[in-house]
Formats: C-alpha cells, structure tokens, sequence
C-alpha cells in the first residue's frame, strides 16, 4: 500500500455533471444523498493514480460521518456552507477546497462552471508531501463469498434521475452500472463497475441548514454515533443480508450477516450506497 493518506474527491452526479472522470481508479465509490432527490460521489483513492477526477463541488455534512473512519484523509471539494466547512474544520478531516488550493485545478474545454473544475490526484497528493500515513482497512477481504443467495441485478431508485441498476457479469466478476437500461459511462468510455456493491440502509432527516438558493435543506445522516441499521452486500453474484453498526467517528463500519459472522467482500474496487431507509432495494 503506498504511504499516503487516503484522498477524497467529491465528485458531482447531477445529470448535466455526467460523463464524469476518474471514477474507475477510484479503491472505494461513496454514493451519498444530498438535496433534491440527488446523489454525490465521495471518490477515495489509495493505490491508484487518476490523471483527471472530476467535475469536483462542495462539501456536505454527511462527508464528516463517510470519511472519519479514513483516520487523516484529504478531503477535495469546492467550497460548501459555512456550518459544514465549520464542522470539517472541527475533524481529523484535512480539507483541501479548491477556491484556495487553485494551482491544483484544471479546467476542461466543452465543459461549463459548475461543471468544469477537474484535478489528477498526483496534483492533489502533492498539496501534503509530508502527510504519509495510509489509513487502517475498513473492510475484511475474502477470495471466497460468504454463504448468501444468488443475485446478479440490483436496483436503487434514488430519484428518476438517479434511477441506479447494478448488473453482475459473471465473466468478468464485476458488477456495471446503468441508469435503467442505460450504461453508466465515464468520459473515458469506461463503464463504470465495481467488484463489491454495498447497501447501506442510512436514516435521512433534512436541515437545519439551507443549502441551496431554491429550498434545499441539508441532509443529514447518523452514520457514527452508535449507530446501525440493515445492509446488504453484494459480490460474487451473491446478496448477503445483514446490518451494519459503528460507534465512534474513527471506527470502522461494521457489517454482520444475519448469522452474526463479519461479511467479506471481494479484493477489488468497492461501491457504498448509502441509501435511505424509505427507498425500496429490489433484487434478482
């Protein structure tokens, strides 16, 4: 594992953000819920280089509860308001906002603000050359699935822009991603794919803050303050069903299954859904 911390982008998902960049060398995808029925990624690199990541926002409340469990990372976002900035500035968090950090920022042709402002995490990395402490595990690993029941078709109807399908092919052991019918495609032409689909059932309440000119009110989420809820992972084409638990900002998420074992997931790229308990998983 490099000596590095662990680097997080927030990368945007609103329809008019996609096709997005980097998303494919990213160790671990965070999907999260922000206003509007909408989804943020919180991209986290470790052990792999991406020459451009983007289009990167703000930041959001949630990322505090995401990233804790990364020890010291860096955070990478465009601004936010100042309760969220306030609170990260309070945690092991070292944010990175790129309105400051602006040397490290480049801009794509065919792309307008706010969806132009793009970085390569060797330029973000090179914002810390003395910060080199990689961040403990935060998932076991096995080669072989936990016992589970066949699965190869996942849905997660976060909105209808953000209707979600996860599809298992078996040849190359990954799970791809569409919306609907439609591949999930980055700018690179890759679909995106993850080796590891992790649904995190995630309690939604909304403010106190405004964040946004329109009405949109903060989500928040418990994700550390002994907290818990259902989970379901997926790997192998298996769906293994259980519940997730964590009790401090710094401590790994922990997932059981109903046996009461530690679920393991397969060695590669890994996706969490954090998905509100209101919103109806289906799989196949």
């Amino acid at each position: 594992m490099p000596q590095r911390p662990a680097l997080a982008v927030k990368v945007d998902n609103y329809v008019a953000a996609r096709p997005q960049s980097g998303l494919d060398k990213a160790d671990i995808v965070f999907e999260e819920p922000v206003e509007g029925g909408i989804t943020r990624y919180v991209a986290v690199f470790q052990c792999q280089e991406a020459p451009l990541v983007g289009p990167i926002r703000s930041a959001r409340n949630i990322d505090i509860g995401i990233l804790g469990q990364l020890g010291r990372p860096l955070l990478v976002n465009v601004g936010g308001i100042n309760p969220v900035l306030s609170n990260i500035e309070a945690s092991p968090i070292i944010e990175n906002d790129l309105r400051v950090d602006s040397s490290v920022v480049q801009n794509i042709p065919g792309r307008v603000a706010p969806y132009d402002t793009y970085s390569s995490t060797s330029a973000l990395w090179g914002l810390h050359p003395h910060e080199v402490t990689a961040p403990s595990p935060i998932f076991a690993y096995s080669s072989a699935p936990p016992p589970g029941t066949p699965a190869t078709s996942i849905s997660i109807p976060f909105s209808s822009n953000s209707n979600v399908t996860w599809t298992y092919d078996a040849a190359t052991g990954q799970y791809l991603r569409s919306y609907g019918a439609t591949p999930d495609m980055l700018s690179d032409g890759v679909q995106n794919s993850a080796a590891n689909v992790v649904v995190q059932f995630v309690q939604i309440t909304y403010g106190p803050w405004l964040e946004n000119d329109v009405g949109g009110l903060e989500v928040q989420a418990n994700l550390y303050q002994n907290a818990s809820g259902p989970a379901e992972i997926f790997r192998n084409g298996v769906e293994i069903t259980g519940t997730w638990q964590r009790n401090e900002l710094g401590q790994p998420t922990q997932f059981t299954s109903s046996s009461g074992a530690p679920i393991t997931l397969q060695p590669g790229r890994t996706w969490v859904e954090l998905v509100p308990s209101a919103i109806a998983v289906k799989s196949s």
